[in-house]
């Protein structure tokens, strides 16, 4: 997937996979050397333009058709130019021979980088045989703007006269268009546009829109950081005269004062202001001179076409008053007004790194129906995050109302309950009234008034919806299937995993979370895609293992963790959600969240490490996380904490003691890990000994000693007290016999656990030796599980486990972790408790009954690992990869140690593993890089 996609999209990772696909096939045809450099990234991107990491961390991956091979040395060669550095000539940094096994995160060490200065690099790794090999294929980077005096630009917005009250907040406001004209009268060798622009912008260049971002710039807490990007526009600048042209949208800078659930006003809590932007563009010259062309006053400014545009309600976009040929040169803008200079502060301009948003999917309609007279409903088949294309023709002020919803009624009408703003339920029609302020019901909804052109085309650009289906009223003519596309938007991140079973229900399951998970990836992980759209930290420790196994989450959750710092509370806590929006539930107290979301600051951190490698990030919010633990130790009473949702949509009453204190401990050793990764042994044996009062605390109070039985010996309370590590050694098998008991014959083989307690119970599960009772859970097809959300047509998972035709979202990704147990459990593919960056693997699958093969693999940081096994008759084969840079240990299933052979051969002969134990049916094997064919007689 992730080579067709490159392939697709062309450009230098395209090359790069066509460069180590033909080094592999030569390696095949016994024609390669041993050791492959392949795939270079800066700051773990490929190719980055516009980066401010003064030291970036460069990585490479390696490859081998050699059993155990490894780097022993590397060299880095960094160079100001391409010539430099194919001559190896380190003009800004020659590492020299590093002794070294290190490929990932190696910080830069060179001379001090400058703005806009482009790096071209290389890297040359020696193997055990002492040989070196460079990359085929060397990489790049480029600096953005690194200091504030190098930004010759400011913030501009348009005049106003006054603010609005709020309630005409809710009438025509006119999305704001700005442009400046200017020449250029040398020959270009370069050009580049520094952006941000609050909430939203769309940048045109002599007519043609300059990037591909959406939804730029991500969103974050503006006042500690606002975000901006980096084009090359090289080529869409020209000598004489140019114009660049800038719409801007409110996002979440400018939101409208609903009052969610009754009560909620984002203004109260966020940073708001009058859409705004700050532009740069950079022109080098042949002749190496250059210019500078930033906003400022001398910028022109008038209204364009939205009429109104919310991130909640949508857009409403006469066409009537599109402004021909406003963002080229030439145009007439003697009626519009001059920009003037935005003189609220705003956080420091930092490069975007995270993924950003963009197209990634084009859907069309399935099916189309006419309910009621000119009302029609457009169904895509799947429920999905993004916008719609319109086609229409018609006369000129034909209104044209586009409608959203995950559901249907009964009568085929739209219902779009599910997907309502913040609750706002209470009739009425659609917040275009004029005068009337605030929607009854906050519909999402956007509007087209047609200017009579013949063929028109519009989709939104300043908002974002949830849903599958799609009303339109209002249409000149009957429409067609074709009348409209959906477009499927995602901060875009790159595919890393696949799963595919012989289970077909588990399949559709798997494809349901990877819907869900990329509808609510939007520069936050959201809760939902509609009603919320917020970055809730506890839907991210329930669900990030499933992403991170999906898709490359290196860049997003890097930014989450970031977000989580900017904005922590005075008193230490981690809120609730970030970018803070006034949302503290049964929280810690002075604003800050409960503390199964505020634990998504370290546990994020630590996931990034495992996976990853990211030391960076660990050293860069330790101040932060170290307050956290302080802070939570000021909350708790003995050493407990009382505190938090608990197990958010259980079935079953919640333990919140239990749960809060769970966490408690889960931050402590969390803590303790990372102290000790960033060298500060002190506090990570501080953190160890805490850790063990927390837990000696946890069994005084809710252990029933002999029984195994933690509190009122729910699913959640064995679950958490299981999977956390909390149940003495001697209480283990009482506590998953209770477990077990409780699925079997108090739930007959269902869960009764919330998004938290799934999480842990399926993994508990699976560590304990019963993945067999998980496969039943998971089989399910009837309430409550992912299958009968399957069997009521559910195509994104529900927020709760019940249907629901009115409150609870259709499309939410909590309980998308069932994704990271097919990859750990049925596949086998997992990290090892120490493992930094993927470089040590536990492979461990489980066959267990009702699956007869199963394929897993994971595009690590270090390259692909591979798990994939069926059953053939009495015998089970193994096909697993770990790649160059890391070792793996195998629990295979065997009968005995005789039955057990390697590529035909018996294991003992085989090159490359070894045979450590045999352990409970299992054989466990070390084994180095490579491919491996396992067989092996099922016990």
């Amino acid at each position: 997937m992730i080579i067709a996609r490159a392939f697709a999209k062309g450009g230098p990772l395209a090359l790069r996979l066509f460069v180590l696909i033909g080094c592999l096939w030569g390696c095949r045809a016994g024609q390669c050397a041993a050791l492959q450099v392949y795939d270079l990234k800066c700051d773990y991107q490929t190719d980055p333009l516009g980066i401010d990491t003064l030291k970036p961390g460069l990585s490479w991956k390696l490859a081998s058709p050699e059993r155990g091979q490894h780097q022993t040395a590397y060299q880095i060669i960094a160079a100001t130019t391409p010539a430099k550095l194919k001559n190896r000539v380190g003009d800004l940094w020659d590492s020299g021979k590093v002794n070294s096994s290190q490929s990932v995160g190696v910080p830069y060490g060179g001379k001090p980088l400058h703005s806009g200065e482009r790096v071209y690099w290389n890297v040359r790794a020696w193997d055990q045989g002492e040989k070196s090999y460079a990359c085929q294929q060397p990489a790049w980077w480029e600096m953005g703007l690194l200091e504030p005096a190098d930004w010759r630009a400011a913030w501009i917005a348009r005049p106003r006269d006054e603010s609005p009250t709020a309630k005409a907040m809710f009438d025509n406001d006119p999305a704001p268009l700005f442009r400046k004209e200017f020449a250029l009268e040398k020959e270009v060798r370069r050009a580049r546009i520094y952006v941000s622009g609050l909430g939203y912008y769309e940048l045109y260049l002599n007519g043609s829109r300059v990037g591909d971002h959406m939804l730029d710039p991500g969103w974050t807490t503006y006042s500690k950081r606002t975000l901006y990007s980096t084009y090359d526009v090289t080529k869409q600048v020209k000598r004489g005269r140019n114009a660049m042209g800038v719409m801007l949208g409110n996002g979440w800078f400018n939101p409208l004062p609903l009052k969610m659930w009754g009560s909620l006003n984002l203004r109260e809590h966020l940073m708001v202001g009058e859409p705004r932007v700050c532009l740069q563009l950079v022109v080098d010259y042949a002749d190496g001179s250059s210019d500078t062309v930033g906003t400022d006053e001398s910028w022109k400014t008038g209204s364009g076409p939205i009429l109104r545009n919310s991130v909640y309600l949508g857009e409403v976009y006469d066409a009537r008053l599109e402004q021909p040929g406003w963002n080229r040169a030439g145009f007439n803008d003697s009626k519009w007004h001059q920009a003037v200079l935005a003189h609220e502060p705003v956080g420091p301009l930092r490069a975007q790194d995270a993924p950003p948003i963009r197209i990634t999917r084009v859907l069309k309609p399935v099916k189309l129906s006419e309910p009621r007279p000119g009302v029609y409903i457009f169904d895509f088949g799947q429920n999905f995050a993004g916008w719609v294309r319109l086609h229409v023709r018609g006369p000129a002020g034909t209104e044209v109302k586009m409608r959203y919803g995950e559901l249907l009624y009964p009568d085929g009408t739209l219902n779009g309950m599910t997907s309502v703003c913040g609750q706002i339920k209470q009739g009425g029609a659609a917040w275009r009234d004029k005068g009337e302020g605030a929607p009854k019901t906050a519909w999402q909804m956007d509007e087209y008034i047609v200017k009579g052109a013949g063929k028109e085309v519009y989709c939104p650009r300043f908002t974002f919806h949830g849903f599958r289906y799609v009303e339109i009223t209002g249409l000149p003519q009957r429409p067609g299937l074709d009348t409209i596309e959906g477009l499927r938007l995602n901060s875009d991140v790159v595919p890393a995993g696949s799963f595919a079973c012989s289970n077909e229900e588990f399949n559709r399951i798997q494809q349901m979370v990877l819907w869900t998970e990329l509808s609510n990836l939007f520069s936050v992980e959201s809760d939902c895609p509609h009603r919320e759209k917020f970055g809730y930290g506890g839907d991210m420790v329930a669900a990030s293992d499933a992403a991170i196994f999906n898709f490359d989450m290196e860049r997003f959750y890097a930014k989450a963790v970031q977000d989580l710092g900017d904005a922590v509370r005075t008193n230490g806590g981690f809120t609730e959600t970030a970018p803070f929006v006034g949302v503290s539930d049964e929280g810690l107290g002075g604003q800050s969240g409960p503390i199964g979301w505020g634990t998504a600051q370290p546990f994020l951190q630590w996931e990034l490490y495992q996976y990853y490698g990211d030391l960076s990030l660990l050293a860069a919010q330790y101040p932060a996380t170290k307050r956290w633990i302080g802070f939570l130790q000021t909350c708790a009473r003995e050493d407990l904490l009382d505190n938090g949702i608990s197990d958010h949509e259980s079935l079953v009453p919640k333990p919140r003691a239990l749960t809060g204190t769970a966490f408690y401990f889960l931050n402590a050793r969390l803590f303790a890990k990372i102290a000790r990764a960033v060298g500060q042994e002190t506090d990570a044996t501080e953190a160890d000994a805490l850790a063990e009062k927390i837990k000696m605390a946890f069994n005084r109070k809710f252990l029933k000693p002999g029984s195994g039985v933690y509190d009122t010996g729910t699913q959640a309370c064995q679950s958490f007290a299981l999977y956390m590590g909390l149940v003495p050694v001697e209480e283990q098998r009482q506590a998953l016999e209770f477990l077990a008991h409780d699925i079997v014959d108090t739930h007959q083989g269902h869960l009764s656990t919330g998004f938290f307690g799934t999480k842990y119970m399926l993994n508990a599960l699976t560590d304990f030796g019963r993945a067999d009772l998980a496969y039943d859970i998971v089989n399910q097809r009837t309430f409550p599980g992912w299958g009968y959300m399957l069997e009521n047509g559910a195509t994104t998972l529900w927020e709760h486990w019940a249907m629901s035709d009115n409150t609870y979202s259709h499309n939410h990704p909590m309980f998308g972790s069932v994704s990271e147990w097919f990859y750990k459990g049925l596949g086998g593919i997992n990290p090892a408790p120490d493992a930094v960056g993927f470089d040590k693997i536990l492979i461990k699958p489980q066959p267990v009954a009702g699956l007869s093969w199963v394929k897993a693999s994971y595009e690590s940081v270090r390259g692909k690992i591979v798990s994939e096994w069926h059953k053939d008759g009495d015998k089970f084969k193994l096909h697993i990869r770990v790649p160059v840079g890391a070792t793996a240990t195998v629990w295979l299933p065997a009968k005995d140690e005789s039955s057990i052979a390697e590529g035909g051969k018996p294991v003992a002969q085989a090159i490359g593993i070894r045979l450590m134990r045999m352990e409970k049916d299992r054989a466990v094997l070390a084994v180095g890089s490579g491919e491996y064919e396992f067989t092996s007689m099922l016990p």
